[in-house]
């Protein structure tokens, strides 16, 4: 009778996760990709959802290759630490033992204030001129080149500020530490021992079976997403996977089969701001959870680990799009089981319009950041910059939601207060 109950339970889990999955898909193109749950190894859940190629209308499905965007920091990380095993390096070491022409600026980064985001090393992808940047194939050193001279945004270990910069400085110091490059240390050391067939380097000029195409929000619907040259994310975004591989990884790193037991410390101990080496180490609802994200031209990824349940949720996504950490995160909501309320299966009440009336205006965020509130035909609706204007929902006289998202706006005085997931944010009536 429990192994029934349980298999019952585990059941109507799985047709939970695919009707949050397939809700999210449904609604206006927010979310495509493919998902997958696991426990102790053990799949629970594995579903694709849209299209790897909407024009010719090929599904996606657990075998589609994905962009992994940031994802593909953790795979540094460990090679950094792997190579420190090895007694390659330590992660002690400046920079500059590896790297004697770096500026002056850089004398006193350690290579794990370079693996924690703590070396004050600007961010490349922030700079104006990134987006004439990105379409041009550029080597590892010419990479390095675009930020080694710009003045450090702090002092090494001051703060934490997360860097691309960073990590394809990672990058280079592999190839100059290993003798190999980059992609064929990774395969080499990484995936061929886990068996990962269908991880690499995701070069736009290799013919690569099961790859989708990347797509974006455009003004009337999806577009194709932006080109980028993988040259120029390189270790900090490069890869590409599928959830089963994925999953492999999370089974290889936490099993020990990856690192020796105190480099998967080191990696997986947060130093500032929660993050560790490659990976974001928090505490979400009494669970530890070790994940990451990722975005990229037409891409969105969210991978999460829980230690001490085995439980890992994978959400790649071919549409770039903030949907696939909702997904995910509702996903994981599921498997521990908590209760999950989709924006559809919110109770709505009736404000009255002299109410709703008084909170329109113009709300600022931040400097240059303004929600517009309307009232339209009795209906409250918002405006944000660059997105299409969105109806508010009532959960009460002050509190409404927006639209199929998890964000929620409640009208306080002089202002309201926008929630967004665990994030919150204060804005002021002009």
């Amino acid at each position: 009778m429990c192994a029934t109950a349980a298999c019952a339970s585990a059941q109507a889990n799985t047709a939970r996760m695919d009707q949050i999955a397939q809700f999210y898909a449904n609604s206006d193109d927010h979310f495509m990709g493919s998902v997958l749950v696991a426990r102790d190894g053990h799949i629970e859940f594995d579903k694709g959802y849209g299209y790897a190629d909407i024009e010719w209308h090929a599904p996606n499905t657990a075998d589609t290759k994905f962009r992994l965007g940031s994802l593909t920091k953790q795979f540094t990380a460990a090679s950094i630490l792997l190579l420190e095993e090895r007694g390659k390096l330590k992660t002690d070491d400046l920079v500059k033992q590896y790297m004697p022409d770096a500026p002056a600026a850089w004398d006193h980064i350690t290579i794990y204030h370079v693996l924690t985001h703590t070396s004050g090393i600007p961010n490349f992808t922030g700079f104006p001129s990134y987006d004439t940047v990105k379409a041009t194939r550029r080597t590892p050193e010419q990479m390095v080149a675009l930020f080694r001279d710009k003045p450090l945004d702090f002092q090494p270990g001051e703060k934490w500020n997360y860097s691309n910069s960073g990590y394809v400085l990672l990058g280079y110091l592999i190839e100059k530490i290993s003798g190999q490059k980059y992609e064929d240390f990774i395969q080499e050391n990484l995936f061929k021992p886990l068996g990962m067939t269908n991880t690499g380097y995701d070069w736009r000029a290799t013919i690569l079976p099961q790859r989708a195409s990347g797509y974006s929000m455009g003004e009337h619907g999806l577009v194709n997403a932006d080109y980028i040259d993988m040259s120029i994310p390189y270790s900090a975004g490069s890869l590409y996977s599928t959830t089963h591989d994925l999953l492999k990884w999370e089974q290889g790193l936490f099993g020990g089969k990856v690192l020796s037991a105190a480099s998967l410390k080191k990696m997986t101990t947060p130093y500032k701001n929660n993050y560790g080496c490659g990976v974001a180490i928090t505490t979400k609802n009494g669970h530890t959870r070790i994940a990451h994200t990722g975005g990229i031209d037409g891409f969105s990824t969210d991978m999460a680990y829980y230690p001490d349940e085995k439980i890992t949720v994978i959400a790649l996504s071919n549409l770039l799009s903030g949907d696939v950490v909702t997904v995910a995160t509702k996903l994981e909501a599921v498997e521990h089981g908590e209760k999950v309320v989709l924006p559809n299966e919110r109770q709505v009440v009736s404000v009255p319009a002299t109410v709703l009336a008084g909170y329109a205006g113009t709300y600022q965020l931040q400097p240059g950041y303004n929600l517009t509130v309307t009232l339209d035909g009795g209906k409250l609706m918002v405006a944000q910059p660059r997105q299409p204007t969105s109806q508010l929902f009532a959960s009460s006289p002050t509190k409404f939601y927006l639209g199929i998202q998890d964000t929620e706006i409640e009208f306080v005085d002089k202002g309201l207060v926008m929630r967004m997931g665990d994030d919150s944010y204060h804005a002021t009536k002009q």
